[in-house]
């Protein structure tokens, strides 16, 4: 190669170098709505100089993407947790995560390490816990005192006055409700099978106390502002929110059942060019005050340790009047879900709505 030559090479591998920098420079993440406000990305920027390209989404949409383009276009996504081994044994989208970069100090112990189980595929962890909520009740203590589990709901002296939704995480519910641990059972259909069962009979005795079934976060907060309703199978942020309304009204862990919970986590898409700026972000948005804002933009808490004290002190304290530290370490975290059981439960779920 000549004199010329060299230069021309030298100058092109320069060329090259500063666009794979400036590249570095923007974190491509698929999240979802809520978890990276505009003020929280403006932080970030200004604190690292890495801009952020914020792509909203869902777990369907998160798996199509990355499936499309074999893991490309994104450094960062946010799929719930029980939607990665899966999603990683059929399509390979995600690479490994390296948990020696995360400030495990920032996190509640208890969910870092449930998301770690819960993701982990031929023992390399894919997940890393971020935003999570639970199901249980949403309450009206002044009006149903002694509702304090799930078959509570079902007492006659309910009748047309409680909300649900015949839909799979009610249904789970009540397996736990009469005494099952369907999550225990995954790996055996035929078991499994029994238990959904014995959960669908019960969603269909408690038919006659449901005044409506709820299709939406609005539609039950209405039922319950308007006194059509006392106590609903729900989300833990429907009961936040309508406790800083009426302090009578609050999110209920179930005393036997306990919590049934979800994770959406931080996963490395599997050709994403930018780890070092994704571990800044991980880092950045679980320090506490951090973490406060985006709770407050979503409605649910992060695995933060310690936000729940820094956001507004309405919803500190229905959160803090709902949860306790031993209850929030013994929630039920779903699990992924194998093959066939969700094609399972429609069936009797089915058989539920069409039950008189």
């Amino acid at each position: 190669m000549n004199t010329r030559n060299l230069y021309v090479a030298a100058a092109a591998l320069g060329i090259a170098a500063l666009a794979g920098s400036a590249q570095a420079q923007t974190l491509r993440l698929l999240t979802w709505g809520g978890y990276a406000p505009e003020a929280v990305v403006k932080q970030f920027k200004a604190e690292t100089g890495i801009d952020v390209a914020v792509t909203e989404s869902n777990n369907e949409d998160m798996i199509s993407k990355l499936r499309a383009t074999d893991g490309a276009g994104f450094d960062l996504a946010q799929p719930s947790q029980d939607r990665i081994t899966g999603a990683q044994q059929e399509f390979g989208i995600y690479k490994p995560i390296d948990y020696a970069k995360l400030n495990a100090a920032l996190f509640n112990a208890s969910m870092l390490e449930a998301s770690r189980k819960n993701t982990t595929l031929d023992g390399k962890p894919y997940g890393v816990a971020h935003v999570w909520g639970t199901l249980g009740i949403v309450v009206d203590k002044s009006k149903a005192p002694d509702i304090k589990d799930y078959a509570d709901l079902c007492d006659p002296k309910y009748k047309g006055r409680i909300s649900m939704r015949l839909k799979r995480p009610d249904l789970i519910a009540m397996a736990f409700a009469v005494g099952e641990d369907p999550f225990a059972a995954y790996g055996d259909k035929a078991k499994y099978q029994a238990i959904i069962d014995k959960a669908g009979q019960k969603l269909i005795d408690c038919k006659p106390n449901v005044k409506a079934y709820w299709t939406g976060s609005d539609a039950l907060l209405n039922l319950f502002r308007t006194g059509e309703v006392v106590a609903a199978i729900a989300w833990d942020a429907s009961g936040f929110k309508l406790n800083q309304e009426n302090a009578s009204i609050n999110f209920l862990v179930p005393a036997k059942s306990q919590a049934q919970g979800w994770i959406d986590t931080f996963a490395l898409p599997k050709k994403g060019r930018a780890d070092d700026a994704a571990y800044k972000w991980i880092n950045f948005v679980m320090q506490p005050k951090v973490a406060a804002a985006i709770a407050e933009a979503s409605g649910s808490f992060t695995a933060s340790k310690g936000s729940e004290d820094l956001v507004s002190p309405g919803l500190s304290k229905a959160f803090k009047a709902a949860f306790s530290d031993k209850e929030i370490a013994a929630i039920k975290w779903y699990p992924t879900v194998p093959a066939g059981l969700e094609a399972m439960e429609g069936k009797v779920l089915d058989r539920a709505a069409a039950a008189k």
